[in-house]
């Protein structure tokens, strides 16, 4: 595809690969005017600097009601619709700080680190079942590691019952699903319907009966005399649940990927397994599992290096492709464990940056620093033009569909004593 088919089209590039062509745009400038995939029009931001400036500027607003109210031609709320819409990615401020008080009180440090012992149980049982396979045998490391380790804390943490959670996460996996036919569109629809029913009873079950939990904790939490209504409850749970579980499954599979295609940086934080924090930061802003930020448009005209983004205009912040500026990064395009700036925008930047992002670290450490000890000699059962990121809407989400890998013997879960605990 070239550059001038994709600013028609964006979106529509190979998901697979699409640094290549970040790369051509940002030649050709910070900020592009580009059409999306749906029709509308938008503008682009690709530079880091000016990507970095832009998510912390409250002249672009994250309210798509007020948007939509004022007759601004950006894309719809999408599913699964306004009741579940209003959460912190989606309000600008007071009402963002109002609401970060609130989630803040119940999703606390304490509350994530409280968690660690247990996620580390969750990971080993997850390895011990991959260990159980033959060793030869190709596995799908989404399937069987990647996946069902966030989502499982999520849906713990959430307090989403055992017997529930299969149900969820496969309606879930088809509402994130591309939807370019009207039966993947009728699929979607479905699965909302589902995903807001599950959660409206989550909801009614912990309002009778309070547990220890974070959905009880956010029916009860205060800021003096404030709380969160029945849309913002909602909507908190339906975002902390598909951020908890689907951008950390992407970061995991990155992570495999990028260090089985560079196996001197993988040997080299076996034997070091103090360095995973940081070749998890590398992996995040080399591949990172949210491509693009989430919406955003002009209150009124902002000039960016030159160009002015009229009032009105949707706005995309291409972070996969600001977190390989070379202007910023030397040899943006090589992963170096080794690199020692680590101010990325993968978890964002400014009063938006990611609540859960010392969830999703500890996670991946927990789950990179096991696995490549349980299976010193993994190593990738595919060839890269096999290797497809098709997982999620193609913007803002992009993950891989599946993930084979040969795992090799494994050591039992009592011998890998380098596994982060």
């Amino acid at each position: 595809m070239s550059v001038e088919d994709a600013l028609r089209a964006w979106g529509a590039y190979d998901r697979d690969d699409p640094f290549p062509l970040f790369a051509q745009v940002r030649e050709l400038g910070a900020v592009h005017r580009v059409t999306l995939m749906d029709g509308h029009d938008a503008w682009l931001i690709v530079r880091y600097d000016a990507a970095r400036t832009s998510l912390n500027d409250q002249r672009f607003s994250k309210d798509m009601r007020a948007a939509l109210a004022t007759g601004c031609d950006v894309v719809a709320e999408g599913l699964p619709g306004p009741a579940f819409a209003r959460h912190m990615l989606n309000v600008d401020q007071p009402d963002h700080s109002r609401l970060r008080r609130l989630v803040s009180a119940a999703f606390t440090p304490h509350r994530v680190e409280a968690m660690r012992p247990h996620i580390q149980t969750i990971v080993d049982d997850l390895l011990d079942e991959v260990a159980a396979h033959d060793a030869d045998t190709p596995v799908d490391l989404v399937a069987a590691f990647a996946f069902p380790l966030p989502f499982t804390v999520i849906c713990e943490l959430l307090g989403v019952p055992e017997e529930d959670r299969d149900l969820l996460g496969r309606t879930l996996n088809a509402l994130l699903a591309p939807t370019p036919t009207e039966a993947g569109d009728a699929r979607a629809k479905h699965a909302s319907d589902v995903v807001a029913r599950m959660l409206n009873e989550l909801v009614e079950t912990k309002q009778r009966a309070p547990g220890d939990d974070l959905v009880s904790a956010l029916i009860a939490a205060r800021d003096g005399e404030d709380r969160l209504d029945q849309t913002e409850l909602l909507s908190t749970i339906f975002q902390l649940i598909v951020a908890g579980h689907d951008t950390t499954t992407s970061l995991i599979g990155n992570s495999v990927v990028a260090l089985c295609r560079h196996p001197d940086a993988f040997a080299r934080l076996r034997a070091n397994p103090d360095k995973i924090p940081a070749a998890i930061e590398e992996v995040l802003r080399y591949d990172s599992p949210v491509p693009h930020a989430t919406f955003r448009y002009a209150t009124e005209p902002v000039e960016i290096t030159g160009t002015t983004i009229p009032a009105g205009d949707q706005v995309i912040i291409a972070l996969a492709a600001a977190n390989r500026d070379p202007d910023r990064y030397p040899t943006a395009d090589a992963l170096d464990i080794d690199r020692a700036d680590h101010h990325h925008l993968a978890f964002g930047h400014g009063i938006h940056f990611c609540l859960g992002a010392a969830l999703a670290r500890m996670e991946a450490h927990l789950a990179l620093g096991t696995l490549m000890h349980r299976f010193p000699e993994l190593r990738l059962a595919a060839s890269t033009e096999e290797l497809h990121w098709a997982h999620g809407d193609g913007l803002v989400l992009r993950g891989l569909t599946d993930l084979p890998v040969i795992p090799g013997p494994a050591l039992p879960r009592q011998l890998a004593g380098a596994s982060p605990r």
